[in-house]
């Protein structure tokens, strides 16, 4: 299998394509703005689906990573004059699907203006089973990472 990066075009093709050997990860780097959520997203369910994935664990990763995308989209980068990059990265090992979602925006901070219901975090950690939020080491930004079982 191979995977196309993504460049700083979010209209580039992101598309898993199938090949004898299926790679054991891939990433993407993209502009934080909704234009590349359904790309990327699209791009991670055809890399957990060519590793086996079941409906119901696409249905998880699909809804979890479009979430943690748009969240980037809408708080990452709020104070910056425009958008920053966001990197995912999946991975598989042992029937396990490892989705790292990284910013370099202000990190997670409290916001009264918020355009969103507060949920997405919440929404993340009920789909995937395993769930954490770090800070970057040494730069700004966060680290979200979502595991997921292939079989559902």
């Amino acid at each position: 299998m191979a995977v196309q990066r993504a460049g700083p075009d979010p209209d580039r093709d992101l598309s898993v394509v199938s090949h004898a050997a299926s790679p054991a990860s891939a990433s993407f780097c993209v502009p934080a703005t909704a234009p590349s959520v359904g790309p990327v997203r699209r791009a991670v369910a055809d890399f957990a689906r060519g590793h086996g994935a079941s409906v119901r664990a696409l249905e998880s990763v699909s809804l979890a990573v479009s979430e943690a995308l748009s969240n980037v989209v809408l708080h990452a980068y709020r104070d910056a004059p425009g958008p920053g990059s966001v990197l995912v990265v999946v991975a598989v090992r042992d029937r396990r699907l490892t989705v790292t979602v990284a910013d370099e925006g202000c990190g997670m901070t409290p916001r009264s203006d918020s355009p969103g219901l507060g949920l997405g975090l919440a929404l993340m950690d009920r789909m995937a089973d395993t769930f954490e939020v770090t800070d970057r080491p040494a730069r700004p930004g966060i680290v979200l990472r979502m595991g997921f079982a292939l079989g559902g």
